[in-house]
């Protein structure tokens, strides 16, 4: 049996474009104060820097360290990759959701919206992979049955999920 997909996991499969492209998108958020600090511990304790340094680094080299780490917490993973999604692809996002027929605005799920019908994963994230470059649909679909395996269940076993 596979191992679950976990956020920390797909940190580690992601290209070093892709996180650097996280990070900056995490280190940019304004509202990743508490995740920010946890990552500034992580940088610390992994590049023998001391937490003051790390805050004072400017936030393209914050990313950039941030970027090489090895591995992250679950947590803080999860955090980075909806950045990364909520920064960089946006139009995939809300791609997928049309073709699910989720309302959405651009590419956030709304607060009322029903939940995706598990019969049409295969032919939106079909119609996904047929626009947009194959590691970022898989990225895009991993993330979400990360997030909430329950919704997002059916797309465990579809193609377009391999890495």
């Amino acid at each position: 049996m596979p191992d679950p997909i976990t956020p920390s996991r797909l940190w580690k499969r992601m290209t070093g474009e892709q996180r650097l492209q996280a990070a900056r998108a995490f280190w940019n958020d304004e509202q990743a104060a508490e995740d920010q600090v946890q990552a500034v511990m992580l940088i610390s304790q992994h590049k023998k820097f001391r937490p003051k340094t790390v805050l004072s680094l400017d936030p393209d080299r914050k990313a950039k360290h941030l970027a090489s780490l090895p591995a992250l917490t679950d947590g803080l993973a999860a955090r980075v990759l909806i950045l990364y999604h909520l920064a960089e692809q946006r139009p995939m996002m809300g791609a997928f959701l049309d073709a699910l027929s989720i309302p959405h605005e651009n590419g956030l799920i709304q607060d009322d919206a029903p939940a995706p019908e598990p019969a049409r994963m295969g032919s939106a994230a079909a119609a996904l992979a047929a626009q947009f470059p194959a590691s970022h649909v898989s990225l895009y679909l991993n993330t979400l049955l990360s997030q909430d395996p329950q919704a997002w269940g059916a797309l465990s076993d579809l193609p377009q999920r391999q890495l």
